[in-house]
């Protein structure tokens, strides 16, 4: 495995796991004996930091130009004393009532051309001068005070940056931003194909956003509306970013992100000193009780945020119990608490941080979960599972800065995922993306090898294996750099529906895939979609180069595919596909690229496929024995030791072996040998 130096902590102040909640102090204000016990619960439960001030924003200003900080000294300097530290937070995410009534103009107008009332989050214009003015006003204010705090260990920009806006600001700044972009109308109507339906645009000022009552049908300008709002809600917070920035250049900044489709986190992650990540996921929500799914999908998030920068990232948010917002709020059984905060730090967090640490008394998220319910004390069930990891997290110093050595990438790019769900064709019911890339991602959790989350302009020479599931969108350029990868030696796997348009969503002329034909030595001539009810299968060819047997069910999309290179593995099942090539693997200078023409049912041909390929590209696993199903171990080193994460995500006790390396636990400080019993929710952590 590939092995890096280790990273510094995310705040030399405090060089240990962090470990603690979103904080509103402001909610408490009228309650000072509630404000008093919460810091004896806080270092109950071992939290050593608070997230302070996101939503504080009309508490801090009531008025325009009125600044009330007095309250945010008593309480920092509070926390301060009591060895909790700050990241403080910009107010930006919820303006006060005053704002939006005294300058309407900061609320965001909707597709439909109407402003909306002040209300919610996040309901503003990041265009509208106004609003960057009296966000300016607040963040200098709040820099000017407190950037040199002791307790402020990092600065939290905003909350969960996200939506749209089609004001007249936007409209302006949308087309100076495609001005930059191409130049003159020519290259924009070439670009966007609007000779298209007559849709040729022969004034600047006739480019409007999308609109249901307008244009939705130039797919070139969906893709770049998207790219346009994400990079001025990024320009949005550079803006604050270089504000806070001034007062103190030591302080590290985020933000915390919570995956909305609206924003390429890998344009935001390069504005940022550490990324922030807020988890969610719907525990116990199968039937079979089995959340390894979950778990496998909530992992790849994970290692998407720490694939963004290539280091550790924080853990925000989660919740120490339930949410208020899903279909079912179900509470984390017994051992799910730990087992799901302790997965953040196997897939690189050095954090573990609470929504929210005390349950507000009204409003929307008054039953969302947190680690001080209503009954205010600390005798609960959740509280004792909060400082249960608290105190686990605080013998974990030395996995902090630790790194993940991941030998194969997967390819999820921002353009790609807004296009291929803006395609209308082979699918119309549904192409899911996100599905097709967690089938790929899922059999290397199941197999326990590690795997960073990148985009097509990453660096892919770092890995051994590439996978790009429906890889729609190639531009020549990256189509070249996949082939230089696998010319020097690197595997390369894609699937059906790759190489079909190009950076502004025009079809590749000449033949799919692309420009990604050559490198996979495969025509994909016709791309079927079938109904629900429709099934083929793929049945493994005898004595195919991967040693690979067995037939499998294939449903929902399917590729008429001709070989010019490449050699078949697997044919199809049935229908008239019957016989042709369904799988295939072509060699190309010291490489090998490997193509699937259609959607596989089953996991356990997943699973067998990248066994074999990894086998074959020398990519070893984290532990060296198989695993059971549902059971994941995941590996952070910091060049000299490994730290290992081995989970049960499965709905019934499992019985790991071990290979002859050396363990110690990192819990009990004990040699392990022989094999772990890990109950339901169970979860080990050694160091090799």
């Amino acid at each position: 495995m590939n092995r890096g130096t280790k990273f510094p902590p995310i705040s030399s102040k405090l060089p240990v796991m962090l470990h603690g909640a979103d904080y509103n102090p402001e909610q408490w204000s009228n309650y000072p004996d509630i404000l008093r016990e919460d810091i004896r619960l806080m270092k109950l439960a071992n939290c050593n930091v608070m997230s302070v001030g996101i939503f504080s924003w009309v508490k801090l200003e009531p008025e325009e130009g009125q600044f009330t900080f007095e309250w945010m000294d008593r309480l920092l300097e509070t926390l301060a004393q009591n060895g909790i530290s700050v990241f403080m937070a910009t107010p930006s995410g919820a303006r006060p009532a005053w704002l939006s009534a005294k300058y309407p103009e900061v609320l965001r107008v909707g597709s439909n051309r109407v402003r909306n009332l002040h209300g919610l989050r996040h309901n503003h214009c990041f265009s509208s001068p106004i609003y960057r003015d009296k966000v300016a006003i607040i963040n200098r204010e709040i820099a000017l005070r407190y950037a040199n705090h002791p307790a402020v260990i990092g600065w939290h920009i905003s909350n969960e940056f996200g939506g749209e806006c089609h004001c007249e600001y936007c409209q302006q700044a949308f087309r100076s931003w495609l001005r930059s972009k191409y130049g003159s109308l020519d290259s924009l109507n070439h670009a966007w194909w609007t000779t298209f339906w007559s849709h040729t645009y022969t004034d600047w000022e006739q480019v409007e956003s999308p609109a249901i009552h307008g244009e939705t049908q130039v797919h070139g300008l969906n893709l770049d509306w998207r790219r346009f709002v994400s990079d001025q809600t990024i320009d949005f917070c550079k803006h604050e970013i270089n504000i806070v920035r001034a007062y103190n250049t030591e302080i590290p900044i985020t933000t915390n992100m919570h995956m909305t489709e609206g924003i390429d986190y890998r344009k935001l992650a390069k504005e940022l000193d550490v990324i922030s990540w807020d988890a969610y996921p719907e525990w116990h929500y199968t039937e079979e009780g089995d959340d390894s799914r979950l778990a496998a999908w909530t992992a790849m998030h994970y290692d998407l945020m720490r694939s963004l920068k290539n280091k550790p990232f924080l853990l925000m948010e989660s919740t120490p119990s339930l949410t208020n917002w899903q279909s079912v709020s179900k509470l984390k059984r017994p051992g799910m608490h730990k087992l799901s905060s302790l997965q953040a730090v196997a897939h690189g967090a050095d954090s573990v941080q609470y929504f929210q640490w005390r349950k507000s008394r009204g409003s929307s998220e008054k039953f969302h979960g947190a680690v001080i319910d209503h009954s205010g004390h600390e005798h609960t069930r959740v509280f004792r599972d909060v400082a249960e990891v608290g105190e686990i997290l605080a013998g974990l110093t030395e996995v902090v800065g630790s790194i993940t050595p991941a030998e194969v990438a997967i390819l999820f790019d921002w353009d790609n995922r807004w296009a291929v769900k803006d395609a209308q064709g082979i699918r119309n019911s549904g192409l899911r993306y996100e599905e097709t890339v967690l089938q790929h991602y899922r059999a290397f959790w199941e197999l326990g090898i590690p795997v960073d989350v990148v985009g097509t302009e990453d660096d892919l020479s770092r890995y051994k294996l590439v996978v790009a599931p429906m890889l729609y969108l190639v531009s020549e350029e990256n189509g070249a750099r996949i082939q230089q990868f696998v010319e020097k030696g690197g595997t390369f796997v894609s699937t059906y529906w790759s190489g079909i348009v190009n950076e502004t969503d025009l079809c590749h002329l000449g033949g799919f895939p692309g420009p990604l034909r050559a490198t996979l030595g495969i025509w994909s001539e016709e791309t079927e979609g079938l109904h629900d009810r429709d099934l083929n299968g793929v049945v493994l060819r005898p004595d195919n180069a991967l040693g690979l047997t067995g037939d499998y069910d294939a449903h929902q999309i399917a590729e008429l595919i001709h070989l010019e290179g490449a050699e078949s593995l697997a044919d199809y099942r049935s229908d008239f596909y019957a016989g042709r090539s369904a799988l295939t693997r072509n060699k190309l200078g010291e490489g090998r690229a490997y193509y699937l023409a259609t959607r596989v049912k089953d996991s356990d041909f997943y699973i067998g496929l990248y066994a074999s390929i990894s086998k074959e590209a020398g990519i070893q696993p984290a532990l060296g024995v198989e695993l059971p199903q549902g059971v994941n171990a995941q590996i952070r080193t910091d060049g000299e030791s490994d730290f290992v994460f081995i989970q049960n995500f499965s709905n019934t006790e499992q019985v790991i072996s071990l290979d002859t390396r050396h363990y110690i636990s990192l819990e009990t400080g004990e040699s392990v040998t022989g094999p772990i019993v890990l109950p339901v929710n169970g979860l080990s952590i050694l160091k090799r």
